[in-house]
């Protein structure tokens, strides 16, 4: 059992709302298989967390068995609009370090909120997570499910309408309950 409240909160956000309602289709079979990191960034600095997202690729460049990497955000980025000036740092450095089709970052933050939609949109928990966070993904892995998984296109609108239907009380218990599973 893990005793970090940050990762703890995070395997039961991924165990309880990406898995359970199939948010991501691929992400329980990398779960039983244990190939998930989990990596807390205590830092604040943006060029140290910047730092830390080389290194993590680094370590997915040398250990094929770790399939993906979710990097916590402790205390860094809790202002979304912080978040999306990191996140788009982040997008260039991995193209100026030449990981450009190597790994590819999906992003997740508390109060996450897509382009136009209203805050309180129940579709924005699609990708609402405990913490800032970002998840570095092996483009390989992404291209091999992708291949084998019938009609991925239609996984994002498939996630609105079911959040939408789920309904904002019912997501916010359920983010909710991830934070009290880390402390």
């Amino acid at each position: 059992m893990n005793t970090n409240p940050y990762i703890t909160a995070t395997q039961t956000w991924l165990s309880s709302i990406i898995i359970a309602h199939n948010i991501c289709p691929f992400a329980k079979r990398e779960q039983e298989r244990g190939s998930i990191r989990f990596n807390v960034d205590q830092n604040t600095d943006m060029e140290a967390c910047l730092m830390n997202l080389m290194q993590e690729c680094a370590r997915l460049d040398s250990e094929s068995d770790i399939e993906t990497t979710l990097l916590i955000y402790a205390n860094a980025f809790q202002v979304f609009d912080d978040y999306l000036d990191f996140l788009a740092l982040t997008e260039e450095l991995l193209i100026d370090q030449g990981y450009e089709g190597v790994y590819q970052l999906a992003s997740f933050h508390p109060e996450y909120c897509f382009d136009g939609a209203s805050l309180d949109d129940p579709a924005n928990y699609t990708n609402r997570s405990p913490y800032p966070m970002l998840h570095l993904l092996r483009e390989t892995s992404i291209e091999r499910a992708v291949s084998s998984y019938p009609d991925v296109e239609n996984i994002p609108q498939r996630n609105i309408a079911l959040t939408r239907q789920l309904g904002l009380d019912k997501v916010k218990t359920l983010l909710a309950a991830c934070y009290s599973s880390g402390a």
